[in-house]
């Protein structure tokens, strides 16, 4: 290699922080194994990432430092100036920066023109930190994530902070999308949308009404947090929407919100599945009108049926379920009832009378034969998988109990991250901070 006309200033700018020169020639030296230790692709691997943290570590402090003094010397330049200084100590991704700040003393108190000018606070964390510590509180419980920082980054934090910014941006999160305005979407007239809407049991904690003290007497209950997605028929990449708090009417809007998100608009139809809960059934006749239709989950059917088996069919009840199934698939429901009817009591809750009255009462959900004949599912499979790692992954932890605040604000975090929103949030937080 031959030096070039840049080599001259890069050494000077090199000598002018000594860390930094250290830290390159201890990268040098990895790279030539001039110790010998680094023969092994994983050893030269776990050299490189440690001397990367610490060249790192040191580049931003000199970087602070270099910022403090630009500050003191246009500190000095003021007729008030007062010179006074302080540590302040900066949480990174490259770990702990502490530089001794220097103070403007005015009359009205103290100022800090490096951590005005420079975006940062004492002892407060990085966006890059808070983003990560969010990023593994999204997923884990909170009390593992000092041990994921530790193992991927080489930095340590307490729990407290780590729940603190987690709860922060989930909180930033659900106040942007309960005031974000969605319009129609704009999807090609015809395309049909597949939407499926279940709930799911989370545990809860909240302060008796009785208790003088809230800290004592808490109510442990478990609650509902309800769940849906749609898609273009064919798409593999569903958006998914939720609430926590509120009725029929809020499953139907945050259905509805969903839905447009996904492209549904003015010229779409929607084939909607659930378990034919009221909740479910009932928002998609209010917010989709004759754009939608609803089918009742094959699987609950079957579920209800398989009861009712056991007291039809008691030698051989799987035979007579097989054939009830065949029935529904091929739109033949009276003769499913009529096989009911000789067993059904008044106002009786046995097996078979809880089936008929389940099968009457969605009488006008039960076209799977339709439905099969125009490729659309039958089953909320899809559904029920998302409240697995939507839902229950992180809210239904052992021994993890929720405020209702925090389950709706969490459930904004999560679903941000399945909509594939995460990166847009944090963009904006830069844009915000910047």
């Amino acid at each position: 290699m031959f030096p070039t006309d840049r080599d001259p200033v890069l050494l000077e700018r090199l000598n002018r922080h000594p860390q930094v020169r250290t830290r390159v020639e201890s990268l040098l030296a990895v790279v030539e194994d001039a110790e010998g230790d680094c023969e092994r692709a994983d050893a030269a691997e776990r050299r490189v990432i440690e001397e990367l943290r610490q060249m790192g570590n040191e580049a931003r402090t000199a970087w602070a430092e270099r910022g403090v003094e630009k500050q003191t010397v246009l500190g000095q330049a003021e007729p008030d100036w007062r010179p006074g200084g302080k540590k302040n100590c900066m949480y990174t991704t490259l770990g702990r920066i502490e530089v001794m700040e220097s103070l403007w003393r005015n009359d009205t108190g103290i100022e800090r023109p490096f951590s005005a000018v420079a975006g940062v606070s004492c002892r407060g964390s990085s966006l890059p930190l808070q983003r990560v510590m969010t990023d593994f509180g999204a997923d884990d419980a909170f009390g593992r994530v000092p041990a994921k920082l530790k193992e991927h980054y080489g930095i340590e934090m307490p729990v407290s902070t780590i729940q603190r910014t987690t709860e922060h941006h989930a909180h930033c999160r659900y106040d942007q999308e309960a005031a974000r305005e969605i319009g129609p979407g704009a999807a090609a007239a015809g395309v049909i949308f597949i939407g499926e809407l279940d709930g799911s049991m989370v545990p809860v904690v909240e302060p008796s009404p009785d208790a003088e003290d809230k800290r004592q007497g808490q109510v442990l209950s478990w609650k509902e947090v309800r769940l849906n997605l749609v898609h273009p028929q064919g798409s593999v990449t569903p958006m998914f929407g939720g609430h926590f708090a509120g009725g029929v009417e809020e499953s139907g809007r945050q259905g509805w919100r969903c839905a447009a998100k996904a492209g549904f608009g003015p010229g779409s139809p929607l084939h909607a599945v659930g378990d034919g809960a009221p909740w479910i059934a009932n928002p998609v006749d209010l917010q989709v009108g004759t754009q939608g239709t609803y089918w009742v989950d094959f699987f609950h059917l079957c579920e209800s049926l398989g009861e009712a088996s056991k007291v039809c069919a008691a030698n051989d009840p799987q035979a007579w379920l097989d054939v009830q199934k065949d029935r529904l698939k091929t739109h033949q429901s009276a003769a499913v009832l009529d096989a009911l009817a000789s067993l059904v009591g008044a106002d009786s809750d046995d097996p078979v009378t809880a089936c008929d009255r389940y099968l009457r009462n969605r009488w006008d959900q039960l076209d799977s034969q339709g439905a099969l004949q125009q490729g659309l599912p039958i089953r909320s499979g899809e559904i029920e998988s998302a409240h697995r790692y939507i839902i229950q992954e992180r809210l239904k932890l052992p021994g993890a109990w929720w405020s209702p605040e925090h389950i709706e604000t969490m459930l904004a975090l999560r679903l941000n991250r399945a909509n594939r929103e995460w990166e847009t949030y944090w963009q904006g937080v830069e844009k915000e901070a910047a």
